[in-house]
């Protein structure tokens, strides 16, 4: 049975390097090295190191994205205030991820380097958060508050909007040109959905409790 200190460790090992070393520098010695571990036992639990940096970004993000999957069995909410706690959720997992790998980087991470842990996360939020909203969404159609024949590309594409437009890896933009883009997308989704135009302007309003 795996020891998940050690897991654990692993994970930390790999998180304090890249804080200022690139992960083409980092080898599965070092981590083992700064986890005071074997290198053998570092195969008894990934199978690589790309293994380690996908647990760690999972790992990152476990406690928003579980949040935000809780979420879709509370249908005594209504689904656009469900939908604006999963917007929070991106918001504030795109925050955490920002300020860990990319304000607080050392001067050897490149940004090629954040750029890939960056797309990494983004993958990883899209397919974890996809079920969940598209879920919600079916459940807002089911009670005749959305309109709409495709949710789960309804939902992908909101994930996908805000997953790239709120990392400025990718787009260096004014927070205010950020939010254009997310009234853009309110204006889209209560024009798709059917309801009244300004009805879901509070999905643009950050959520302090999710």
């Amino acid at each position: 049975m795996p020891d998940m200190k050690k897991y654990d460790k692993i994970l930390d090992a790999l998180g304090n390097l890249l804080k200022d070393r690139t992960i083409q520098n980092i080898s599965v010695s070092d981590i083992a090295k700064e986890a005071e571990i074997g290198k053998g036992s570092i195969y008894y639990y990934f199978p690589s190191k790309e293994a380690i940096l996908d647990a760690l970004i999972e790992r990152n993000y476990e406690k928003p994205l579980q949040t935000a999957k809780n979420l879709a069995g509370q249908t005594e909410i209504s689904p656009f205030t469900r939908m604006a706690m999963i917007l929070q959720a991106c918001r504030n997992s795109s925050a955490a991820f920002l300020n860990q790998n990319g304000t607080t980087a050392g001067a050897q991470t490149s940004a090629q380097d954040i750029a890939f842990l960056h797309q990494k996360y983004m993958n990883h939020l899209i397919t974890e958060l996809k079920p969940t909203l598209t879920e919600i969404i079916k459940q807002g159609i089911a009670s005749d508050d959305i309109h709409f024949e495709y949710p789960a590309a309804l939902a992908e594409i909101v994930l996908i909007v805000l997953a790239v437009k709120l990392d400025h890896t990718f787009l260096t933009v004014a927070s205010e040109d950020s939010e254009d883009t997310i009234r853009g997308l309110v204006a889209l989704l209560e024009k798709g959905t059917g309801v009244p135009q300004g009805s879901l302007n509070y999905l643009t309003v950050p959520v302090t409790e999710i």
